[in-house]
């Protein structure tokens, strides 16, 4: 029960940053006049902070033995879809506002997780889509209205 909040935490908070980091990534590129500058010098910058998290805090990096066995679309697919998301932000927030932006972003989010869930897609386990979920779904959405229009 403990671990449970302590991880849903952990998700609240990750959720609060990327409300925060879209809304700095927008004033790095104002700043710059360049929305894919702000994206390579925010990726960058993850770049030396995950390296030095690997190495100073010794959590572990991959050796070239292990990169070698991974199938290459799993190397990539996902510092792309994180790079198209980062420079999606950074364009959508100054013009959407933070509000709308998270709520477009988090009902995203949930309808392809539903769907992947639903059929056990990318790694998940199947979770059939129940009445509540759906509901869920329903609500994020009259949400995205609701602070998107009104």
């Amino acid at each position: 029960m403990l671990y449970t909040l302590v991880l849903s935490l952990a998700a609240l908070f990750g959720g609060m940053l990327i409300s925060v980091q879209a809304g700095i990534n927008a004033q790095l590129s104002r700043s710059l006049g360049l929305p894919l500058g702000a994206a390579t010098i925010s990726f960058a910058v993850g770049l030396v902070a995950l390296l030095g998290l690997g190495l100073i805090g010794r959590v572990g990096l991959p050796s070239l033995q292990a990169l070698k066995a991974v199938p290459p679309h799993l190397l990539f697919t996902g510092g792309l879809l994180g790079a198209t998301f980062v420079f999606g932000s950074i364009m959508l927030a100054p013009r959407l506002g933070a509000g709308a932006l998270v709520a477009l972003v988090v009902t995203g989010q949930l309808l392809t997780a539903l769907v992947l869930d639903q059929f056990g897609l990318v790694g998940f386990p199947e979770h059939a889509l129940s009445p509540g979920r759906a509901a869920g779904a329903v609500l994020l959405i009259a949400g995205v209205v609701l602070v998107r229009f009104f």
